[in-house]
């Protein structure tokens, strides 16, 4: 359990980057009305969301170590991704049929979109945990 816990920091940054791509590429899909970049967008959250799953199991498997420190920013960090993880599912089941009814579109978009938000949300606070609160300021 110890190695796979260990893997977070490695796992970690495939989801964060076909969510975020995919989100880019459906709004690239909406502004150019592409088709392509839409089955772009779908392969990526449908890919992301799997790892996220990985992510997230070592996550928790990380934290619950010895060798992590309990801390306000970690139980922020730990709910904000499994919310995130939750949402990055229901993005992927949200692909299921949605070129055949419009509606679903519209729906798996917004759910893409809030999916983003949460991604950044708990990446920002897994990097306060590895850098510090000041790691953005120069």
């Amino acid at each position: 359990m110890a190695l796979t816990g260990r893997l977070h920091p490695l796992l970690v940054h495939f989801p964060i980057a076909l969510l975020l791509i995919a989100a880019l590429a459906e709004v690239v899909s909406l502004a150019a009305r592409s088709p392509g970049w839409h089955l772009v967008a779908i392969a990526n959250v449908r890919a992301g969301s799997a790892f996220a799953v990985a992510s997230a199991a070592a996550g928790w498997l990380l934290a619950s170590s010895r060798m992590v420190e309990v801390s306000p920013t970690l139980e922020w960090h730990r709910w904000l991704g499994l919310i995130a993880t939750v949402a990055a599912i229901a993005t992927a089941l949200s692909t299921i049929g949605v070129d055949e009814r419009p509606g679903r579109r519209r729906w798996y978009r917004i759910v893409l979109l809030w999916t983003a938000v949460l991604i950044v949300a708990a990446g920002h606070f897994g990097a306060v945990l590895v850098w510090g609160a000041d790691f953005l300021r120069p």
